[in-house]
C-alpha cells in the first residue's frame, strides 16, 4: 500500500468517513458530521484531503435552488480501505 495513503486513513476523521463511505453509495455533509462527530471546519478539510487523495468524490449542485454536496468512495478509495484493513487484521 501506498505510504501516503496509509499515512491519510491513519487519521481517526478520515478512517471513520471511508468506513462510512463503503456502506452507502452517497451521503451528505450533515451525515457525515453527525458520523465522524466532527466540527464543520475539521470535517471540510479532511475531506478535502481525502479528495485530492483519490479517494473519495466531492459532487456538488443545485436541488430545489439549494446548494447541495454529495460524498461518494471511488474506486481506488475502496481498493486503499480494503488494503488498510487487511493490514490491520494482520497484526492480530
Amino acid at each position: 500500500m501506498n505510504k501516503e495513503i496509509e499515512k491519510l486513513l491513519f487519521n481517526p476523521i478520515r478512517l471513520k468517513t471511508i468506513s462510512f463511505l463503503m456502506t452507502v453509495e452517497t451521503c451528505n455533509f450533515k451525515a457525515l458530521i453527525d458520523i465522524t462527530a466532527s466540527t464543520k471546519g475539521n470535517l471540510s478539510v479532511q475531506l478535502k484531503k481525502l479528495n485530492q487523495a483519490g479517494l473519495i468524490k466531492i459532487e456538488k449542485y443545485f436541488q430545489k435552488s439549494y446548494p447541495t454536496t454529495d460524498y461518494s468512495i471511488t474506486i481506488k478509495g475502496k481498493k486503499s480501505f480494503e488494503e488498510f484493513y487487511k493490514q490491520l487484521m494482520s497484526l492480530k
